[in-house]
């Protein structure tokens, strides 16, 4: 198969964007894109709960100077969680924050923007990034090293093929990620009606607050809550707290087939993004697992910004292990269950405590035993058990939903560089379908892949 090389200041435009102030926000206006609102390789809500905007004015007079991005262009995060991806299949009226996205636009013709953006989610694309990032505490890409990644092109025909292939494999993962989000949400409505509420069904299965039990004042939280729930510190319903451990002087990075699972790699929406781990060996995961001693069962929690995203593991974790910027909580099942204290971790009260204790000038965190202090409303323990025993299946059914998306990830990304190398060919009638040819590996970066995906001959 005929493909060439180019590199990727060849291919587009990339550009940045105009510098905002904090002083230039407003309540309502144009959307104002930060890294955090890029979803690995999603597309991008049209809609989304963005938390910072500009005025109409003001983006009028920045699209005019320096244009915007349009349907068909490509936003890379730059900085914090680098690589996330976004490719834009409709046009959205948003900017985005100066330095911390990065924007490809006006796509050569004769290279198809979705094989594009497909080819830089693949491993090898990332793989190139490494070696062109700076910054020594904080790790940045910038537009003058991104002009130097070299993308092979295949003939556009082929090009549009593979991209219509892992575009059918990404709308099944974004539906799998649609049902855990409403899954997700199951069990907050849940928490919210039965401990925020006071709405948990009575020893008659009715409404608590709202069938009028007795609700009593409690002095600590200035507000009523259920007559026989008590207010605690942390520490009373928790059996330990550990971290993980740092590289630096105890093992190496990168040497290895052994998950290394740091803050980036907590999910927003509650699970682990393994497909952008650092790699230990198996002995310095003994070190490693000496310090943190995670267990199924216990609770992930980011310590440092974006602090209190969490992970309930419910697997025997035993190809992973956690870096010291990740806390493992492990409840005393004396008095509180894993379901009951991951939910309560993720909620919004609990998450702005722990924030306003945070500390650090770089990166801010929060200690474990700041931690151990905060208070919480404690319910009695049939009603603790009685919230797992409805929310357990939840949780069940999103661990085999998440493992389906990553075994479709795993898929996606082996497929692309036997498509681009002609080691599988798609079908002609139908995009989805996919055979071997028989062909030897020639693309650069091919060979690593060569039998990891099995294909009918």
């Amino acid at each position: 198969m005929e493909m060439k090389k180019y590199k990727l200041s060849e291919i587009c435009r990339i550009a940045s964007s105009k510098r905002i102030f904090e002083s230039e926000y407003v309540e309502r206006g144009v959307p104002f894109i930060r890294g955090q609102e890029i979803s690995d390789g999603s597309i991008l809500d049209p809609k989304p709960s963005f938390e910072c905007y500009i005025s109409q004015s003001r983006y009028e007079e920045i699209k005019e100077k320096y244009g915007k991005p349009n349907k068909g262009d490509i936003l890379i995060t730059a900085v914090g969680t680098i690589g996330n991806l976004c490719y834009l299949d409709k046009d959205i009226d948003f900017y985005f924050k100066d330095g911390n996205v990065i924007w490809f636009s006006e796509i050569i013709s004769s290279c198809d923007g979705k094989f594009l953006f497909h080819f830089m989610k693949s491993s090898y694309f990332k793989e190139q990034l490494k070696y062109f990032m700076i910054g020594a505490v904080q790790k940045a890409l910038t537009i003058d090293m991104l002009k130097k990644v070299e993308v092979p092109l295949p003939p556009l025909p082929t090009q549009q093929k593979i991209a219509a292939v892992l575009s059918s494999l990404d709308d099944k993962i974004a539906l799998n990620k649609k049902i855990n989000t409403k899954l997700e949400a199951m069990a907050k409505r849940l928490y919210d009606y039965w401990f925020v509420q006071f709405d948990y069904p009575d020893k008659n299965g009715k409404p608590f607050k709202t069938s009028g039990c007795k609700m009593v004042w409690n002095e600590v939280l200035k507000r009523e809550i259920p007559e026989g729930w008590e207010v605690v510190e942390m520490s009373s319903v928790i059996k330990q707290i550990n971290t993980g451990l740092n590289p630096r002087d105890n093992f190496i990075l990168g040497n290895g087939k052994i998950k290394y699972i740091t803050v980036k790699n907590l999910t927003e929406e509650g699970h682990i993004d393994f497909s952008n781990c650092d790699l230990v060996n198996s002995e310095s995961q003994k070190i490693i697992h000496e310090r943190s001693q995670i267990q199924k069962g216990d609770i992930l929690f980011a310590s440092i910004c974006p602090l209190g995203r969490c992970y309930l593991i419910q697997d025997s974790p035993e190809d992973w292990d956690i870096n010291e910027s990740v806390f493992s909580i492990r409840p005393n099942i004396d008095r509180i269950t894993s379901e009951f204290l991951y939910t309560l971790l993720r909620e919004a009260y609990y998450v702005k405590k722990m924030t306003q204790k945070a500390t650090g000038s770089i990166f801010k965190g929060i200690r474990i035993n700041d931690i151990e202090k905060i208070e919480i409303v404690l319910p009695p323990k049939e009603v603790i058990n009685a919230f797992s025993k409805k929310t357990l299946p939840i949780f069940n059914y999103q661990l085999t939903i998440q493992k389906e998306i990553q075994k479709l990830t795993n898929l996606r990304d082996r497929l692309l560089p036997l498509l681009i190398n002609g080691q599988v060919e798609v079908g002609t009638n139908n995009s989805s379908e996919f055979s071997h040819s028989g062909n030897s590996v020639s693309s650069p970066w091919a060979n690593d892949m060569e039998g990891q995906v099995k294909v009918e001959e």
